[in-house]
């Protein structure tokens, strides 16, 4: 081939610029691995370096990790120690703040002010309480631990003596700090005369809230009366407050005597403004010696109080033991200190009502007795409900013991009321004139005041309490009407078998008739259509005292007056001559005016009807009965008699006027029927209703006359 074709083929020209680059990049490759080779033996070098040096660096970093290991224990130990001696820098801070704000306590005059920096005052003491005992808690772990530490430098040396020393001396300076200044700011520094402090700010307030004036309250009515009260929002709130703190710092005791002693006081001296010196006699005895006014005043004073006490003070003073104590203990405390401030008060309640109730069983008791009762009745709920709980419990059974010792003498009174007036125990014989006796008058007044509304109630449930107790409380005793109805029955029955007692010790043959139309025309007219009468039924009365005094009025008058008008009766003349018809007139008219005489001299000195209306109707039928007669026979015989010479029917008439015209010795109006009359003269012309008023006007007066 020719050298131009060589030089113009363009493979060959490839070839030959890939041959060229082969040569090129096999010169690099040797020139590569001649350089790697170098940098092996430098990697060697290096490699031999590190290796010497990591021998001499290793026992350096032992000593680093050791040195991080001791800090780590150091802080450990260091941390709650400064964190104990912050916590004395707090203290220190609040005991300043402390006694800042006692300064300013004592130069408070505002009371509102006060409170406010006294509620501050409390708040400052609870965080120095916190504060200390942090201490407390905090200063034995904290110097245990730097303790550990200490002993543990000294035991490896890990440190160098000056460091070692310091950290010693630190702990014997900590440790002294917490076992003397612990103890002294608990116990003996500001903390203790802080508290002291609360405690007299304490009584203070609690002496300053005082109950309204009870003298007001007494002339409400029970329903108004309202219970008011104790100290404002802020004043219960400081108490609460105060009360709290104080049993946090271990004074529950001191917080409960104080609260305990000046509410008892404060109660107690409220009651005592209304004068209560009847509850000084409280044994059976003193009561019996009392005259009856002032055992009466006694106790309507004692129902009043009582009622006062309960639906007033007590309340109020629940309900600042409620808000002051209720949150301590979780509400445990709060009931049994009520009831340590009630206690004693009601004791003496107690007292006086079971003297009352023991003493001697006198009439006269019965309507306080009632009264008291009722009382008790009518607080029962309210007073369970403020004496409530097993705080309570005792006083509760007390109170149920007075109510039980009064059914007991209510029902002893009624019932010897009764066998008194059977075994005729007024010692008095039956009055001369036929009067009615002091014993039934009485008696009727008596009966007629429980039968009122205001007694008949409690009586009537007395009466069924006591069958109940007596026949158990799954016994069916009789509704309260017949109760009373079967009591009141037995009374009466037993006036009335004294009245016949009294009736058959009369020697005169007039006198018994007199008595027993006086005795059982009042007791008839002093009891129809009253709530006495109501309760007997008409019937009752009528049975029993209307017609047996009409019966007694148709006797007395055929005793008195009938032998007398006999007299008068026309005999059998035909045998006798003109003058033996004469003297025998003669006769009867002498004996008749004599016996007249006798009779007008026995009723103005002996007989006494002392019902103006009776004593008018009796006139009346005995006009009726003599003067008719005696004119009769003056016609008759008028042709044989010289009538002039004899009274004339009408001084006869006029004799018997004046016989029964007589003063109104009992006071006694309106109140008779006769004995014929079918209209009962429109049922005592309604002076019942003027008479009972009268009776209860007069009741005081006419027990003190009781047998």
């Amino acid at each position: 081939m020719s050298m131009n074709s060589k030089a113009n083929d363009p493979m060959l020209s490839k070839l030959e610029s890939v041959c060229s680059d082969l040569k090129s990049l096999l010169q690099t490759s040797v020139s590569m691995e001649t350089s790697l080779g170098k940098m092996d033996k430098k990697f060697d070098d290096i490699q031999e370096t590190l290796t010497m040096a990591s021998k001499r660096v290793a026992p350096l970093q032992s000593l680093s990790i050791a040195a991080k290991a001791l800090d780590t224990r150091i802080n450990r130990a260091v941390s709650p120690a400064l964190a104990l001696l912050d916590s004395f820098k707090h203290s220190e801070a609040l005991q300043g703040k402390l006694l800042e704000l006692s300064s300013k306590l004592s130069n408070c005059k505002s009371p509102k002010k006060r409170a406010k920096t006294l509620i501050k005052y409390v708040d400052c003491v609870d965080k120095l309480n916190l504060a200390i005992n942090s201490i407390s808690q905090e200063g034995e772990p904290a110097i245990q631990k730097l303790q550990e530490v200490v002993e543990f430098l000294s035991r490896t040396k890990a440190t160098d003596q000056y460091r070692a020393h310091r950290l010693r001396d630190t702990l014997v300076t900590l440790k002294a700090l917490y076992e003397t200044e612990v103890d002294a700011m608990r116990f003996d520094g500001l903390l203790d005369e802080a508290l002291l402090n609360l405690q007299d700010e304490y009584e203070s307030i609690l002496q300053q809230l005082r109950h309204r004036n009870l003298g007001e309250a007494a002339d409400d009515s029970p329903d108004e009366m309202v219970a008011s009260d104790l100290g404002s929002e802020a004043e219960v709130e400081v108490l609460r407050k105060i009360s709290q703190t104080l049993a946090a710092n271990d004074c529950l005791d001191i917080c409960i005597d104080i609260f305990v002693k000046v509410r008892y006081r404060r109660a107690a001296k409220a009651l005592m403004r209304l004068n209560p010196n009847y509850l000084r006699n409280y044994t059976p005895q003193e009561i019996d010696e009392l005259e009856w006014e002032s055992l009466e005043t006694s106790i309507t004073l004692w129902i009043q109080h009582f009622e006062l006490a309960v639906k007033t003070v007590f309340v109020s003073e629940k309900n600042l033991c409620n808000k002051v104590l209720g949150n301590i203990m979780d509400g445990v405390i709060w009931p049994e200190c009520f009831v340590k401030i009630a206690d004693k008060i009601m004791a003496v309640f107690f007292r006086f009502g079971e003297g009352v109730a023991r003493s001697n069983k006198e009439p006269q008791k019965l309507f306080k007795l009632l009264d008291m009762f009722d009382s008790l009745e009518k607080l029962k709920i309210e007073f369970a409900e403020i004496f409530e709980g097993e705080a309570g419990a005792d006083i509760c059974s007390r109170f149920r013991e007075l109510e039980k010792l009064l059914v007991h003498a209510s029902t002893k009174v009624f019932w010897e009321f009764g066998l008194k007036i059977e075994g005729n125990q007024d010692g008095l014989p039956p009055p001369k004139d036929g009067s009615v006796p002091k014993l039934v008058r009485y008696a009727i007044n008596y009966l007629k005041y429980l039968a009122t509304d205001a007694y008949s109630t409690s009586m009537a449930k007395v009466l069924r309490t006591e069958q109940i107790w007596k026949a158990g409380i799954l016994s069916k005793p009789e509704t309260d009407e017949n109760l009373l109805k079967d009591a009141i029955s037995n009374v009466m029955e037993a006036l009335q078998r004294n009245v016949e007692s009294k009736r058959s010790r009369y020697k005169d043959k007039v006198l018994p008739y007199v008595f027993a139309m006086n005795t059982y025309w009042y007791i008839y007219m002093r009891t129809r259509n009253t709530e006495l009468g109501k309760i007997l039924g008409e019937k009752y009365m009528k049975k029993n005292y209307k017609v047996v005094a009409e019966e007694s009025a148709y006797l007395y008058q055929k005793q008195a007056w009938g032998a007398l008008v006999r007299l008068l009766d026309k005999e059998e003349t035909g045998r006798l001559n003109k003058e033996g018809i004469g003297v025998l007139l003669r006769g009867k008219v002498e004996a008749f005016m004599k016996g007249f005489d006798e009779i007008s001299v026995r009723h103005r000195s002996s007989y006494n009807i002392p019902d103006v209306d009776l004593r008018g109707q009796i006139k009346g039928a005995t006009i009726n009965l003599v003067v008719p007669a005696y004119t009769e026979f003056l016609n008759t015989y008028s042709s044989v008699l010289q009538v002039k010479s004899y009274r004339s029917p009408e001084s006869i008439q006029e004799l018997l006027d004046q016989i029964f015209d007589g003063s109104d010795r009992t006071g006694d109006r309106k109140l008779a029927v006769s004995r014929r009359d079918p209209k009962d003269r429109s049922e005592g012309r309604n002076s019942v209703s003027v008479e009972r008023s009268r009776d209860m006007k007069d009741f005081r007066r006419i027990l003190s006359t009781t047998s």
